[in-house]
């Protein structure tokens, strides 16, 4: 197969930030994602209707003209986030979906959750709603191991929250192991789970091995290659539990390279070719439209969108190893592979 035609693209976790970083790295998921959840966890939070509003119209403001994109609007759950506002938020059509962070555990998320009891109200509503609540799927204790963190989330967390509040539905985002897919995968039409790029790709070995490699760190951390492989299979299967969330994060140069680098992965600019690449050598390029364009939209209750992309099978194809930004240099995500499949 040289060519394949697929619905256009959603990206169903993404960072944008603001600012200067919002410009420059905007266009780079407008050019092949139609729509995009978009993470509220910025500094300030994203807390309130009004808000995300606000951070729409910057988004929007920042796009190449002519750009076919629509933000996806989210609020960052607190425990004194009103109910009232989130619903109100839904109904208007501002937000689409609310993140639950624990406190703690990635990038700006000093103001999530620490005490579940405190948010059942709003769960309550949002089940009541049908308003979807995206998970980032960690705890934070200091006695349970980073690579454990996701599979104790399942057990002590969100298993715990899901069956008390029944109707509640939620996305298991940028699940990392196997007993994620698994849960995932079992866990009815209340529940899916994103899957980004760069856990396709890359397992611990390459943050690691030869010397600390800042650009394949990201959280949750790529873990154990029994783990990826997992993602794999989940990912190239056609569930409709799962579908793409690339969770791309820029961070710039200098941040990324110190004695205490951000955690992200800078994956808009090139994810189609390697996503095509990677069900290329999994032999389920007739799946990949599934995974990219139609698990979900059916999730968020959404249509596909109508607009198609083609991809191209030829020689490898080139892509900037950097995006220049008004507030510096973000680095793109190398997958160590070459990639023969071109967009448009």
């Amino acid at each position: 197969m040289e060519q394949i035609s697929i619905r256009r693209p959603d990206d169903w976790h993404l960072h944008l930030r603001d600012g200067a970083m919002l410009q420059g790295i905007a266009p780079e998921s407008a050019r092949d994602f139609a729509r995009a959840i978009i993470m509220p966890n910025l500094v300030p939070p994203v807390v309130t209707g009004d808000q995300a509003a606000a951070y729409r119209d910057r988004i929007l403001a920042a796009l190449p003209e002519g750009a076919d994109f629509k933000p996806l609007m989210t609020l960052y759950l607190t425990e004194e986030t009103d109910p009232h506002d989130v619903v109100r938020a839904h109904a208007d059509g501002i937000v689409t979906a609310v993140k639950l962070y624990p406190a703690g555990a990635t990038t700006n998320s000093a103001s999530g959750v620490r005490d579940f009891d405190k948010v059942r109200g709003v769960l309550e509503a949002m089940a009541e709603a049908g308003i979807p609540l995206c998970v980032h799927g960690e705890v934070v204790d200091a006695d349970v191991d980073i690579f454990d963190r996701e599979a104790v989330f399942i057990d002590r967390i969100l298993d715990p929250v899901r069956r008390a509040t029944p109707g509640l539905r939620v996305v298991m985002e940028h699940i990392t192991t196997r007993q994620g897919a698994d849960y995932a995968r079992a866990g009815g039409d209340d529940l899916g789970a994103t899957i980004t790029t760069h856990h396709l790709v890359i397992n611990r070995n390459a943050i690691l091995v030869g010397g600390i490699k800042p650009h394949y760190y990201c959280l949750p951390v790529a873990k154990r290659e029994e783990h990826r492989l997992a993602l794999r299979a989940a990912a190239t299967s056609g569930d409709a539990s799962f579908f793409l969330g690339t969770d791309s994060a820029p961070h710039i140069d200098p941040l990324k390279e110190n004695a205490c680098g951000c955690a992200g992965c800078f994956t808009a600019t090139n994810t189609l070719s390697i996503l095509a690449e990677v069900f290329e050598q999994d032999g389920a390029l007739d799946r990949l439209e599934a995974f990219t364009s139609l698990n979900g939209p059916a999730f968020y209750r959404l249509p596909p969108n109508e607009t198609r992309v083609t991809l191209t099978k030829g020689e490898p194809v080139s892509y900037p190893d950097k995006i220049e930004t008004g507030d510096g240099p973000v680095t793109v995500f190398n997958p160590m592979m070459p990639l023969h499949w071109r967009v448009g």
